[in-house]
């Protein structure tokens, strides 16, 4: 039943989007002077997906106990406008929803039930709203470019998807790994600051210097200093410092905006190499003995990104690749577990083995260790001169090494992308294998199959 359910939704999305236009230009651009050096530039896109996951021993979803679930929900509802004031000055806003479901993401405060259930009505909240002024303009016939600029940004550092563009993903979605303070000590991946970001050459350089989000969860006294547990409490929290350097060998990509691209589908030639860092100090607790311990966040990356056309220029082919590494320290035994979109609880009067990372699709994602990312996917041949649907099978795998777990975690993915318009009207299908860690010592794994159906304007 679930087959012919998913089968069916996917077929009536290809149909739907069939109309998108294969010529998106500009797109909603306002010209504020003759030749379009002022403009006014609006960009709105949604995410909505279509799941059958498979669920944590011992969930309940809605108050009943269940090891599968389908449901449809709002990943992102997203508004970004940016005005181009002169040469020199951008004013950037980006508003928007994320991860409301039938039973969740509503209104803060909302009840079961009624006009303002849990899973109705959410609030609209600012993702990004910062200014900035550019000290040394890019030119042809000069290798230095400087732009600062200040406000809830996006210029975090550490990696190449630390900054991704959620328009543009090869896989459904980021790993979440990639945002290591997601919602912790940053406003869903942004905080409040001064950034610099520029090129030399080769090379672009993005900088920051942030306040964090104050954090206050309290430490579980330990006995035993090995087994103490490092939590998120800055107090007052001291200024985080963040950096990303890339080189970029063949095509230089664009820095107007903070948002790195995840495949350009063979229109560029793209081979990059990064490195990054995000560190803030005193910013998470344990305790050992009734005594507090404070401890720095420091975090590195590097990354390789590789994007470009191949085989017979006609067939329109083209392979992006991208592989990471994250060296986290957050602090003894730090771990979180994370769960997108998710709509379980726990159930209190299961008796089996439950995963340590609770209940519906949670699972081990951040902490204090290694990760290792990697992903591929190929652009299939289409030799039409405005061909209508193209094909990007691709496919994912991670590994994660945590202190706080005896044993290492691998995820997989595999899925493919259906573009109708590139990526202003895609469908993706994706499986995902998520790997858990039960309470009586065993691990064991869970599956999720996923249908996005994505439009920007």
């Amino acid at each position: 039943m679930r087959s012919v359910f998913f089968t069916c939704c996917l077929l009536l999305s290809i149909g739907m989007f069939a109309q998108g236009s294969m010529d998106y230009g500009n797109g909603l651009k306002i010209n504020l002077n003759e030749d379009g050096s002022k403009n006014l530039r609006f960009i709105l896109w949604n995410q909505i997906w279509m799941r059958s996951t498979d669920m944590n021993p011992g969930t309940l979803v809605g108050d009943e106990p269940t090891s599968n679930t389908v449901d449809i929900g709002n990943r992102r509802l997203r508004i970004l406008a940016y005005a181009q004031v002169s040469p020199r000055y951008l004013i950037v806003t980006h508003v928007g929803i994320n991860n409301q479901s039938f039973i969740n993401g509503g209104v803060a405060g909302g009840g079961g039930t009624g006009g303002n259930g849990a899973g109705k009505k959410p609030g609209l909240f600012f993702h990004d709203a910062w200014n900035e002024y550019a000290v040394f303009l890019p030119q042809k016939d000069k290798k230095f470019s400087l732009t600062i600029g200040a406000g809830l940004h996006y210029y975090m550092g550490l990696s190449r998807m630390t900054m991704g563009s959620t328009l543009n993903f090869m896989a459904i979605d980021a790993p979440i790994f990639n945002w290591p303070l997601i919602e912790a000590s940053d406003q869903f991946a942004r905080q409040v600051g001064l950034f610099a970001k520029g090129k030399y050459g080769k090379i672009e350089y993005r900088m920051s210097v942030n306040k964090p989000y104050a954090t206050n969860l309290q430490p579980v006294d330990a006995a035993d200093a090995g087994l103490a547990r490092a939590v998120d409490n800055n107090g007052n929290p001291k200024w985080s410092t963040a950096g990303y350097f890339e080189y970029q060998f063949l095509d230089s990509e664009s820095n107007f905006l903070p948002f790195k691209v995840g495949t350009y589908l063979g229109t560029k030639k793209v081979f990059n190499l990064g490195a990054g860092f995000y560190s803030a100090g005193n910013s998470t607790q344990s305790s050992v003995n009734g005594n507090i311990n404070n401890h720095d966040i420091n975090l590195f990356s590097g990354d390789v990104f590789l994007d470009m056309p191949i085989g017979k220029k006609e067939n329109k082919m083209a392979i992006t690749a991208y592989g990471a590494y994250y060296s986290y320290d957050f602090g003894p035994n730090y771990l979180r577990n994370i769960g997108i979109m998710n709509i379980g609880v726990n159930d209190p009067n299961f008796t089996g083995a439950r995963a340590l990372a609770g209940a519906g699709n949670a699972q081990p994602t951040i902490g204090t260790g290694n990760i290792f990312y990697t992903q591929a996917g190929i652009l299939l041949p289409n030799k039409a001169e405005k061909p209508k649907l193209r094909i990007q099978p691709f496919t994912a795998y991670t590994y994660k090494d945590f202190e706080a777990l005896d044993t290492g975690l691998s995820n997989f993915d595999i899925g493919a992308n259906f573009f109708i318009d590139g990526h202003h009207a895609k469908i993706t299908t994706q499986y995902s294998s998520r790997p858990l860690v039960l309470n009586n010592g065993n691990k064991t794994s869970k599956g999720e199959f996923i249908i996005q159906l994505q439009i920007y304007l």
